[in-house]
Formats: structure tokens, C-alpha cells, sequence
């Protein structure tokens, strides 16, 4: 096979043909996403934008975008590109939300105003998309059943990861992770369990098609959360306080982002 092919096989035709990831380019965005984590906590820190609060709440915006923008293609209100399904798409929310970061920091440097008008930017963004929605919605319908699968399945869930913070600290300490990945969790499960949607994740289907259910999405996740919070706050607790919570907003996103498109995608059609 060569290199065309090999391209062609593992990352074009995944998304071309809505195939879902495979372990090739699922290893492969990993090691994307883990550099970039890297080096856009290295810019931040150059221009001396604290990983905080602030910054998370001027965050929000964009990361709203990026599912609205990906259910928007599945529902066909945007066409169906390498620029608006994933990761493509995410890839264009993420120079997006770079580029105006950027831009404002250079106007105003590390001032107080730049989360403001950041954030504002952003709900910009939003609302171009959602005047896109209204003016087709008429192409739109509403499954109004959603609601009755997923209000009880994502009380369920959340109640668990609300017992738990009164008996592990691990748990307590990182419960908003807990409790947005089991909201991303809650929406795969509605959505495959009652409304006939399939996983694109790779080890996900691998774990589905072991234990025939997508309830076992529970399970990866709080796994998978377990570990990875274990290592940021023992293993790496000496390390710098705001690549931590970089690398914890980084997760949230990767909850949070797919949560709302898988939501939005099963909701609407």
C-alpha cells in the first residue's frame, strides 16, 4: 500500500463515507491534540493569559460553536465538507477561536477587557449559526421524545457521579469532568439505544460490540476520567498549577463538544 493509499484508507475516506474513526487516525489526532494542548498553553503563557475562570467563561462560546456548527452539517443545514464534519471542523472552530484570541490580545494586550470582548466575539459566532437554523427551520423538525429517554437516563447518571463525590475525593475534586463527560456519555446512550444512531469511536464500538449495549459508555468513561485525573493530580501534582487546568478544560471540551453535538444531532433532523 502506499502513502496515497494509506492516506486515502485511514483518514479520507472516514470521513468522506461517514465510516467513524479507526485506530489509525483515532492514534493519530491523540498525538495531534496532545501537541497542540502543548503549544497553545506555551502561546498563552507568552502572552501572559491565565488559565482561569476568566478564561474559561470567554472560552464558552467557542466551544458551543463547534458541535452547533457539526449538527448543523449532519442536518444538513451546512454542507457536508472536510471544513465542517469532524475534525476538520473542529480544526476551523479552533483557528477561529486562536485567531480572535490573538486579535484582541494584540489591541489590548493581557488587559481585563480581553475576556470581555473575546467572549463576546464568540457569541458572535453563535448567533450567525443560529440565524442560519432559524431562517431554514423549516427544514427542521423536533423529536420531542428525546426528552423522555434522556432527562431519567441523565439523572440517572449524574446522581451516581453526585454519590460518589461524597465518598472519593478524586472524584469530588474533578466532578465538573465527571459530570460532563457522563452528560456526553448519557447523550451517546439515548441516542444509540433508542433512536438508532452508531458510535464513531473506535473503542467505543469495540467495547459495544463486546458487551452489546451502549450503557458500557458509562463504564469507558468513568474509567478513562479515573485514570487521567489520577495522573494530573497525584503523579503530576508538582507540575505547573495552569497546565493542569489546561489539560482539564482541554478534557471538558472533549466532553462537553461532542455531548452537545450528539444531542443536538438526536434532538433535531
Amino acid at each position: 500500500m502506499g502513502l496515497y493509499e494509506f492516506f486515502y484508507k485511514y483518514f479520507v475516506a472516514p470521513i468522506k463515507y461517514n465510516q467513524g474513526y479507526n485506530i489509525v487516525n483515532t492514534l493519530t489526532y491523540a498525538v495531534i491534540l496532545g501537541i497542540a494542548v502543548l503549544l497553545l498553553y506555551k502561546m498563552l503563557k507568552r502572552m501572559r493569559i491565565r488559565v482561569d475562570e476568566r478564561f474559561f467563561i470567554s472560552l464558552m462560546p467557542y466551544i458551543i460553536l463547534g458541535p452547533l456548527m457539526r449538527s448543523m452539517t449532519d442536518i444538513g443545514l451546512l454542507p457536508r465538507t472536510y471544513l465542517t464534519v469532524s475534525p476538520g471542523g473542529y480544526f476551523v472552530i479552533a483557528g477561529f477561536a486562536i485567531a480572535s484570541l490573538f486579535a484582541v490580545w494584540r489591541h489590548l494586550g493581557p488587559d481585563e477587557r480581553l475576556y470581555s470582548i473575546y467572549r463576546d466575539f464568540g457569541w458572535v459566532l453563535v448567533a450567525g449559526l443560529l440565524f442560519i437554523m432559524v431562517i431554514n427551520w423549516n427544514r427542521v423538525s423536533v423529536r420531542w421524545g428525546f426528552f423522555k429517554y434522556f432527562i431519567p437516563s441523565l439523572l440517572v447518571a449524574e446522581t451516581f457521579i453526585w454519590l460518589l463525590t461524597k465518598k472519593f475525593e478524586l472524584v469530588r475534586n474533578n466532578k465538573v469532568l465527571y459530570y460532563t463527560h457522563f452528560y456526553d456519555a448519557t447523550t451517546t446512550f439515548v441516542g444509540i439505544q433508542f433512536f438508532g444512531f452508531w458510535e464513531q469511536h473506535v473503542l467505543a464500538r469495540t467495547l459495544m460490540s463486546i458487551f452489546h449495549t451502549p450503557a458500557v459508555m458509562y463504564l469507558e468513561k468513568f474509567v478513562i476520567i479515573t485514570v487521567v485525573v489520577y495522573i494530573l493530580d497525584r503523579l503530576m501534582k508538582d507540575e505547573d498549577p495552569e497546565l493542569i487546568n489546561f489539560i482539564k478544560l482541554t478534557i471538558f471540551i472533549l466532553g462537553f463538544g461532542p455531548g452537545t453535538r450528539n444531542l443536538l444531532i438526536t434532538l433535531l433532523r
